[in-house]
């Protein structure tokens, strides 16, 4: 069996959005579960919206999804030489012609063939005239003019157009560029590309690229072609339903598996499971499994699904992803065997890795700001002894453990006749300045004796100047 080699064209007019980086991921998990080739090419033939900016964004995309490349990246601007050797090669062989109708004609043929109920396309008039090339003239494509050209499509199944709908479509432009179609079937037979999944908004230029690959005698590739992404109203994907770049994505929290996840499951099925991880879906994806019908991007679904990935993270990733939105925060610390211990009692509570930012800024405070009503409520002078008896028990104490802890707490409550949470909320609020966060225990446990101590005496140094 060859070797299985797809392919990933993005157009750098732009940032990487939802639906390209699903195509990507689909020709990137198929090339790596048939330990075939993945080949990245960026199609910047449009020269005036082809900008820098956007290649950086869409490798920077690819990187953070953790999409690798094994080819590449090519530039179709740097492959003009290659595009017009084979432009020749269709004009020898009788497949290709100058064509030297200016604008004004070919609307005018379109609008006489809609007036009588055609399709608005050329008319053939250069076809046989044998012209020589010239300063004004394109390169069109002799195209067939009877018959059918069938996408034998292994995600649609068979579509069928028939050659009298097509028409004589432009290959060379008069400034000398390739057009988009004849750049793709180019790239891809000298790429070697034999499996091609794309969005099925191209369904249209598949004909137009089938009989370019024919006339120049190169077998055809696997085609497969993608049910657009919609949102959640079932019309097409725009802002509003989150078709923002995918590094966005990123900036908001999520994690690149869980994005990932979140791709696959827009289009692709392996029974009714909705958790994979990297790893199953490179052994799981199969072209078989991609469905017909259009995916829905659904944003609480991403969210719960970054939640269930942030729960099996390991910490020490966990720990690494968190540090650029705590230094978001003003918190600068590249201490990540601390970190680790943070995130342990963040995990599962946090949906996002800013959720998490949040829930982690009290463990790296040098002061505690309380909140508002949380003081009012709980730093109270009632709480004064409490607080005083729990100092003196955490200064004797060598080793703070969870049950070491937990004796001390059992030992306050023995003494005040107090339940647990009539001592925990204050000691929480004097803590974190909040009245939710992770278990007492696993708060001092990671905060250590010093800080521990230190943040119960600012609170009874609170209690007492209110009072």
């Amino acid at each position: 069996m060859n070797t299985i080699i797809t392919r990933f064209p993005p157009s750098p007019t732009g940032y990487l959005h939802v639906g390209g980086a699903r195509t990507a991921l689909f020709n990137w998990l198929y090339a790596r579960h048939m330990k075939g080739k993945f080949i990245l090419r960026i199609e910047d033939t449009d020269v005036e919206r082809s900008t820098q900016e956007s290649v950086d964004a869409i490798f920077e995309a690819l990187e953070w999804l953790g999409i690798d490349w094994d080819e590449g990246p090519y530039f179709q601007t740097k492959r003009f030489d290659i595009y017009k050797t084979y432009i020749q090669k269709l004009l020898d062989s009788g497949h290709a012609y100058y064509c030297t109708c200016s604008r004004e004609k070919i609307e005018e043929m379109r609008k006489k063939a809609m007036a009588v109920g055609g399709k608005p396309k050329y008319d053939g008039t250069c076809r046989d005239k044998g012209l020589s090339q010239s300063d004004n003239a394109v390169i069109r494509f002799k195209a067939p003019l009877t018959g059918a050209t069938v996408i034998e499509d292994i995600i649609k199944g068979n579509i069928v157009f028939q050659n009298s709908e097509l028409d004589d479509f432009i290959i060379q432009r008069s400034n000398g560029t390739p057009t988009y179609n004849l750049a793709v079937v180019i790239d891809d037979i000298t790429m070697g590309i034999n499996t091609i999944i794309r969005g099925d908004d191209h369904v249209n230029n598949t004909p137009k690229q089938i009989l370019l690959f024919k006339a120049l005698g190169s077998p055809l590739p696997v085609f497969g072609h993608v049910p657009m992404v919609l949102g959640s109203d079932r019309s097409r994907l725009s802002k509003r339903h989150g078709a923002m770049s995918v590094t966005a994505y990123r900036d908001m929290g999520y994690l690149p598996d869980a994005f990932i996840n979140f791709l696959v499951r827009l289009g692709w099925s392996y029974g009714d499971q909705e958790f994979f991880t990297r790893e199953e879906l490179i052994e799981k994806f199969t072209l078989e499994h991609i469905g017909r019908s259009a995916g829905v991007f659904n944003q609480e679904k991403l969210l719960a699904l970054n939640a269930d990935h942030i729960k099996v993270t390991p910490p020490t990733k966990l720990a690494e992803y968190l540090i650029p939105f705590l230094k978001q925060k003003g918190y600068e610390t590249n201490d990540v065997s601390y970190l680790q211990k943070v995130v342990k009692t963040l995990h599962t509570r946090s949906k996002t890795l800013q959720e998490m930012a949040e829930g982690a800024v009290f463990y790296l405070q040098d002061k505690i700001d309380y909140e508002e009503k949380a003081a009012q409520k709980f730093l109270i002078p009632s709480a004064l002894g409490t607080l005083n008896l729990l100092i003196d028990e955490l200064m004797q104490l060598d080793h703070f453990t969870e049950k070491g802890l937990e004796n001390i707490f059992l030992k306050i409550m023995e003494i005040t006749q107090l339940k647990l949470g009539k001592i925990a909320q204050p000691v929480r609020v004097a803590l974190t300045g909040k009245t939710v966060s992770p278990g007492i225990f696993e708060i001092i446990e990671v905060l250590g004796k010093e800080p521990t101590v230190r943040r119960l005496k600012d609170a009874v140094r609170f209690i007492s100047a209110k009072s």
